[in-house]
């Protein structure tokens, strides 16, 4: 997750057939992305949007330390 991915956590995205999702703009504010929210579905209406909140999950000291521990052992060629 790049730096202004981190610091913009809010999103609004658009639902596109099949599953797929489109990231429209990024947020740092929640206010800010409803509003923009509101905007798009007057703009779009038949588009289907939501606002999430994107978090990067990091992983643990213990599973960081075993990840490291894994690439050491394996074999170079």
């Amino acid at each position: 997750m790049s730096y202004y991915s981190r610091l913009h956590p809010w999103c609004v995205i658009r639902c596109l057939p099949e599953s797929q999702t489109l990231i429209i703009a990024r947020f740092r504010k929640r206010s800010d992305a409803e509003e923009h929210l509101k905007a798009m579905q007057k703009l779009i209406a038949d588009g289907v949007f939501e606002l999430v909140f994107d978090v990067e999950v990091q992983e643990s000291e213990a599973e960081e330390k075993q990840i490291q521990t894994q690439k050491s052992i394996q074999p170079s060629f």
